[in-house]
């Protein structure tokens, strides 16, 4: 299922070029981020990705992933729709948005999906800091402790 885009993404994609050049300047403070989003989730998979018109841009990463992939087979893609409010799949494979993704159909065969959108000061969606694991979660990860983790990504790069 492709994610839904926003009315407003002409603007959106703006915000997303916005965040480019200080997100290349980050690299090393939002690799820190991605470890610890991974320790604290306690995943093999934490990524900080920015949604542009056509894909999904991996920023940093801990874990097997691609460092790019089509929009429509992101997860982050359906998680900025909200900005605020995490996004929580407890098991892909039975989740009508994801169960045919081939994310989940192969490698990294994913199973538990957390993300929480990353959002600019205009309160633009531009990607998503997200924690993936190819097992299922009895326990929701620490998501205030994510969140606030999201803050800070979004510091470093939402000007």
């Amino acid at each position: 299922m492709v994610a839904f885009v926003p009315f407003d993404e002409e603007r959106r994609l703006h915000a997303v070029e916005r965040a480019w050049q200080p997100a290349r300047d980050q690299h090393a403070a939002l690799q820190d981020v991605v470890e610890e989003a991974a320790r604290v989730a306690q995943t093999p998979i934490a990524t900080i990705s920015i949604v542009d018109r056509r894909r999904q841009c991996i920023l940093a990463k801990v874990g097997e992933v691609d460092d790019e992939m089509p929009r429509a087979v992101s997860f982050c893609a359906h998680a900025i729709h909200r900005p605020g409010e995490p996004m929580i799949v407890p098991d892909a494979r039975h989740d009508k948005r994801f169960a045919d993704n081939p994310l989940v159909t192969a490698a990294p065969f994913i199973r538990f999906y957390a993300g929480l959108p990353l959002v600019d000061r205009a309160g633009y969606p531009l990607g998503a800091l997200c924690v993936i694991d190819d097992k299922l979660h009895d326990v929701l990860p620490d998501l205030y402790r994510l969140g606030e983790l999201a803050r800070g990504v979004e510091r470093l790069i939402a000007h």
